[in-house]
């Protein structure tokens, strides 16, 4: 059983810490360091200053304090939120996905109500458990998918509206008659998380210590499966070197890659194999690799001589992911490019009543 319930957001005060605009940020995990310092400039107040703090006890004493100056104001009543996303992919094609916001309890992967698609690295989980501790507030949402629909009409003049990295969010707050009709729907689903599998288990690890029943819940925008705006693009692959792999030479591919494709030496060389093209990757081993959702940047860079190698990769399909979280198996690292991310600093949600 998903538990879900409405939450009391904790939110910007825009005629106190300014617009928006100058307030939101993309995930932690994607800002670079360059772009956490002109984020940081745009304001004193810009989430980045709690998601990517110069320490987490800086982020715990800035949270306090903003709310405290009213930069942040609490809800007065706990609701659930619809959020809208207009944004160009990477193919450079308009879309529009949508889903709701909503607490979770986070359950452990062996009862099967979320399951992952991704492993998960020790390092980041640590960093996030450390600031989960200190400020107890859920910052960011993670981003889930259920196999389901939702359609929403007249929903009128947004409560939330900003766009931040070329996407346009917008958020609406449900009423409570929605609400209860959307915790009865979810009552019997599986969830996948799409992005923040390091999040979700941090928040398994907080309420393990922690012991508190506000501890096992967590900020999630849950996402339904069936609309055209959601969208799965590839992760290429770079790679610094690459030892015993072995490919069928083939003319410049379009678009619409015929398989794994390997781009090296100023050729295009197919590789065959069984599984996913991020598992078939996976196992030739390679070393150094880094990523890019844009193919022509990746054979940019192995052109300039900045890699050995680059691996061109198909789109992991929302079925094809859905089957290997249901048999209890994981992918390798950013198998799957679920665009856009999610906005930073939008609603916040504390761990306290």
């Amino acid at each position: 059983m998903a538990g879900i319930r409405p939450f009391r957001a904790l939110r910007y005060d825009e005629s106190v810490a300014g617009p928006l605009e100058v307030l939101a940020a993309p995930p932690y995990d994607v800002v670079s360091t360059e772009q956490r310092e002109r984020l940081r400039a745009r304001s004193q107040h810009n989430v980045v200053h709690l998601t990517l703090p110069d320490s987490e006890e800086q982020a715990a004493r800035d949270l306090a304090a903003w709310r405290e100056r009213g930069v942040l104001v609490r809800e007065p009543e706990p609701a659930y939120w619809w959020l809208c996303q207009d944004y160009i992919g990477p193919d450079g094609v308009e879309r529009q996905r949508e889903g709701f916001v909503a607490s979770l309890r986070a359950e452990p992967y062996e009862r099967r109500v979320v399951l992952p698609h991704e492993r998960t690295h020790a390092g980041p989980k640590e960093g996030r458990l450390r600031l989960l501790e200190a400020t107890r507030t859920h910052l960011e949402p993670i981003f889930l998918l259920w196999d389901g629909s939702i359609e929403l009409d007249g929903l009128g003049e947004p409560d939330l509206a900003v766009e931040e990295s070329g996407v346009r969010s917008r958020l609406w707050r449900l009423d409570a008659g929605f609400g209860d009709a959307l915790t009865e729907e979810l009552r019997d689903a599986q969830l996948l998380i799409a992005d923040g599998h390091h999040r979700y288990e941090t928040t398994l690890s907080f309420h393990e210590q922690d012991g508190t029943e506000e501890s096992a819940w967590l900020l999630v925008v849950i996402v339904p499966t069936d609309q055209e705006g959601l969208t799965i693009f590839p992760t290429h692959r770079l790679v610094e070197s690459l030892d015993g792999v072995e490919g069928t030479p083939i003319d410049p591919p379009g678009d619409d890659l015929p398989g794994l494709v390997l781009y090296r030496n100023g050729r295009y060389e197919l590789v065959a194999g069984e599984g996913l093209d991020p598992e078939l990757v996976d196992r030739l081993e390679p070393r150094g690799v880094s990523y890019t959702p844009y193919a022509a940047e990746a054979v940019a860079a192995v052109d300039r001589g900045e890699a050995e190698a680059a691996f061109l990769l198909r789109p992991t399909r929302i079925e094809d992911v859905w089957e290997v979280a249901r048999r209890g198996d994981v992918l390798p690292q950013k198998s799957t490019f679920f665009y856009p991310k999610l906005t930073s600093g939008l609603l916040f949600q504390p761990l306290e009543p």
